[in-house]
This record gives structure tokens, C-alpha cells and sequence, in this order.
């Protein structure tokens, strides 16, 4: 089985045009700045950059050989196939294991994204007989039983069929089931230690 990694591609590339501005920045406070000043700016910087990265670049949904990798902003959470009870979605994807649950950080379907995704659902009005017929094309059975299969799903609903699909698929197989495990994500805490020692300094020398 090849991984698969679902995540918002807008808060994606938001993320990386974030972390090019503040490499540009980082790069001119460093050869231009003077102390106290540029270490506060790049403190400030510091603490955005942090934050982008473990709200925007770091969060995603895994899907592996032997299971569902959750990557939330500060914590990873791994779930075995065999250990999936089911997968929904309400605002954000949640993952039932046993008495505990996993809620998604990404992707997640906001109410926008919902109507939105009803409204490309609805089916097509039919082209107009008469004197002024509609010139909008007309669309085969087959066509409008796929809109209204797709009518209100979003990407998040997608991911959670993808991801039920593969554990109804994966727990046919022989073994154990194991628990799910939470841990801290080493990446998060060292950005944010990081950008707490620049905050720290700014507030000693500024």
C-alpha cells in the first residue's frame, strides 16, 4: 500500500509563502539589524514562523501500511487499522478507537466549504422548450446520479470514506489489535522552544 498524506492545500502553500517571507527577513535582520531592535523583530518573527508551522505545515492525515498517522499541531497520534472503529465527520474528521477518539486537526470541512459543496451537488436545470430555448447543456442520467452521490461532501467527507474503506480492508487481516498511541512531536517543541529563547532574549535586552 502506498502512503497517503491529506492535509489542506491551502493552508499548505499559504505556509511555505510564509516560510520564504520570513527566510527573506531572517536573512536581512541578520545582515542589516542592529541589537536591541532586530533581535525583537526577530523575536516577533520567530513566534509567527512557529506558529504557522505547527498550525499550517505540520498538521496532516497518514494513511500507512499499518495504520492512520494523526499529525496535530503538537501531537502525533498513531492508530492501528485493526484498532479503527469507525471514521466521521462533523467539523473535523474524528477517528473512534475503542473509548477514545481522534479528532483531525486537517483536513476539516467548514460550513463554507459545505454549502458550497451542496450547491455544486444540486442538480442542473433542464434546458428550456420553445421560441428562446436555454443554451446550457444538457446533462445524461448518469451525470446528475454522480451530483447527487457528491451533493454536500466535502474533501474532509472524501477522506473519511478513503480512510474507512482501507481499515474495513485491513482489519480482515490476522493479528493483534493494538491500542492507539499518543505522543509530543519533537519537531513542535523544539520551533517553539526556539522561538520562546528569542522571546526571552528580546525581553532581557530590548
Amino acid at each position: 500500500m502506498k502512503p497517503q498524506v491529506f492535509r489542506s492545500k491551502t493552508a499548505w502553500v499559504l505556509g511555505w509563502v510564509w516560510m520564504v517571507f520570513a527566510g527573506f527577513n531572517a536573512v536581512d535582520l541578520v545582515v542589516n539589524g542592529t541589537i536591541p531592535s532586530a533581535l525583537i523583530a526577530g523575536a516577533v518573527l520567530a513566534v509567527l514562523t512557529a506558529a504557522v508551522f505547527v498550525g499550517c505545515l505540520r498538521p496532516c492525515v497518514r494513511s500507512r501500511e499499518d495504520g492512520i498517522l494523526v499529525r496535530n499541531p503538537l501531537r502525533n497520534v498513531f492508530v492501528p487499522w485493526k484498532a479503527v472503529d469507525g471514521v466521521h465527520v462533523s467539523h473535523a474528521i474524528i477517528i473512534e478507537s475503542g473509548d477514545d477518539s481522534v479528532r483531525c486537526w486537517t483536513p476539516q470541512a467548514s460550513a463554507r466549504e459545505r454549502a458550497k459543496a451542496v450547491r455544486r451537488g444540486a442538480p442542473s436545470v433542464p434546458a428550456r422548450s420553445g421560441r428562446y430555448p436555454s443554451t446550457q447543456p444538457q446533462v445524461s442520467k448518469a451525470e446528475q446520479a454522480a451530483a447527487l452521490a457528491m451533493a454536500g461532501r466535502t474533501h474532509a467527507d472524501w477522506v473519511a470514506q478513503q480512510l474507512t474503506e482501507t481499515a474495513e480492508k485491513k482489519s480482515r487481516a490476522e493479528g493483534e489489535k493494538a491500542p492507539l498511541t499518543t505522543t509530543w512531536s519533537p519537531s513542535a517543541l523544539v520551533i517553539l522552544a526556539a522561538a520562546l529563547i528569542l522571546v526571552i532574549a528580546a525581553l532581557i535586552l530590548g
